[in-house]
């Protein structure tokens, strides 16, 4: 009775509307003027408050010219469509209702063509054409009026079991692009590169290149003994081998001119000079040293642990992932080094003060953590180290301690130091090879197998003589 109470008040509650791309009825609760201002009010958040512009304004004109060329072959061509390029190492592209589409320049580092970054918006443009971003808005609302409405006359339905029924009704409704809804962008996006004169096996080649960054990240992963960060974003729910994403792609294929623009030169050249990995605003890691401009410090990381610079920390993992450390910021710091180590940790720490050039800091250690609070220029910098077993410091002690006692106000020579990591495009010589051009790469250990991936090599793939190629430098 329940459940049928729900279902008709969401049943009374359902607007329809034709879906632009199949002609059919959809579940929706907003209009299409309705759908554009929302886009519009998370757009304002997605570039104040979670991601920056890139501050290219020829990049951003070029992804424009390419998104608004799909944009004209799809399903909706009349609405007004938005492309942006967000400054973030994230490997990843997103749509909003209402015709905002996003890709990070960390996705674009590892294209190679203008036809995969056509296949990557093509894509963003299929999840807007369908309208999947209304629908589960849509939904989203049904759940809460349905749940209002049937409180109304159920009364148990507001209580512990009446919400636990409705959270797996409004559960079926609100989860997201599922594997249906990603195909069908697949779909849409591989008609439009079609329509544009982009072959449309660029998704399949896409695809491809983002397992690639998969598998060296599961192989990072394994060195670092951490889980291995899986890809949530574009084609996540497509196996390497999906056989309904070949199926779907090769529709588009009777519709692809006999030549497809590929666009590799010109893709190439809009891209040269790319930031890749961290921009200077969170500071810059080179061969295990760590360098910030603008809060005005430095220090060195020990040469076997792996350093990931992340938004809101800095972590180091040691080899074989053991160990961790980690480093945060304090801007209100109250007391000396010491008192705030002694608060952190407790009082039965081993804490001792510690004289680094003239800044104050002190040490501290316990069984399963160890590490040290520095002041600089009003600020606390906790270093902190945990292991995942008892005694797992042990080993890791002088490294840890070396780590902290490293810590330094920035110097002159090193501020030359902090800038953004950039792409640059070369032509490869005879006998040139990735090992060789890794060879002092300020990409590190790994550099080798990041310069494959940038150029579609991955995992043995070499240059040949006259190619156009990908370094960072």
């Amino acid at each position: 009775m329940r459940l049928l109470i729900i279902a008709l008040a969401l049943s009374l509650l359902a607007g329809c509307a034709q879906n632009p791309v199949t002609g059919q009825s959809d579940f929706v609760m907003m209009s299409e003027s309705q759908e554009i201002a929302l886009g519009r009010q998370y757009h304002e958040q997605v570039i104040q408050k979670q991601y920056r512009v890139y501050e290219s304004k020829a990049l951003q004109d070029y992804v424009d010219r390419v998104g608004q060329r799909l944009a004209k072959q799809s399903h909706r061509p009349g609405l007004h469509y938005r492309f942006t390029v967000l400054d973030s190492p994230e490997i990843n592209a997103f749509a909003l209702p209402g015709g905002y589409v996003y890709i990070t320049r960390g996705i674009m580092a590892y294209l190679n063509s203008e036809a995969q970054l056509a296949a990557v918006v093509g894509h963003e443009i299929g999840h807007v054409t369908a309208r999947h971003g209304v629908r589960q808005q849509s939904a989203a609302q049904a759940a809460n009026i349905g749940l209002t409405i049937a409180s109304i006359f159920v009364p148990e339905v507001g209580s512990m079991g009446g919400q636990n029924l409705a959270n797996l009704v409004g559960g079926a409704l609100l989860s997201g692009y599922g594997r249906e809804q990603e195909l069908e962008a697949d779909r849409l996006g591989a008609q439009y590169l079609a329509r544009s004169d982009y072959d449309p096996q660029a998704i399949i080649s896409v695809l491809r290149t983002l397992k690639n960054q998969e598998l060296k990240d599961a192989e990072l992963a394994k060195q670092e003994g951490r889980e291995p960060r899986r890809y949530s974003g574009l084609f996540a729910t497509h196996p390497d081998n999906d056989t309904r994403l070949k199926e779907v792609v090769g529709e588009a294929d009777k519709l692809a001119p006999a030549a497809p623009f590929e666009g590799r030169a010109e893709f190439l050249a809009a891209t040269d000079g790319l930031v890749f990995n961290d921009n200077s605003e969170q500071g810059v890691v080179r061969n295990n040293r760590f360098y910030h401009g603008e809060l005005g410090i430095a220090l060195q990381f020990p040469e076997a642990w792996q350093v990931h610079n992340l938004p809101d920390a800095l972590v180091a993992v040691s080899p074989g992932g053991e160990a961790m450390l980690q480093m945060k910021m304090d801007q209100k710091p109250r007391g000396a080094p010491v008192e705030y180590a002694r608060r952190m940790v407790g009082s039965s720490a081993n804490v001792q003060h510690l004289d680094l050039d003239g800044l104050s800091a002190a040490t501290f250690e316990l069984p399963n953590t160890m590490g040290g609070v520095v002041y600089h220029n009003k600020y606390a910098y906790i270093l902190q180290a945990q292991s995942k077993a008892s005694g797992g410091l042990n080993t890791h002690r002088k490294d840890i301690l070396e780590t902290v006692r490293s810590f330094h106000a920035l110097t002159a020579e090193e501020r030359k130091l902090v800038r953004p990591l950039g792409i640059r495009v070369i032509t490869a010589r005879q006998g040139d090879t990735y090992a060789g051009l890794a060879h002092n790469s300020p990409l590190g250990k790994s550099a080798e197998s990041y310069l494959r991936l940038i150029n579609a090599q991955y995992p043995d793939g070499e240059p040949q003589a006259g190619q156009r190629i990908k370094i960072v430098e």
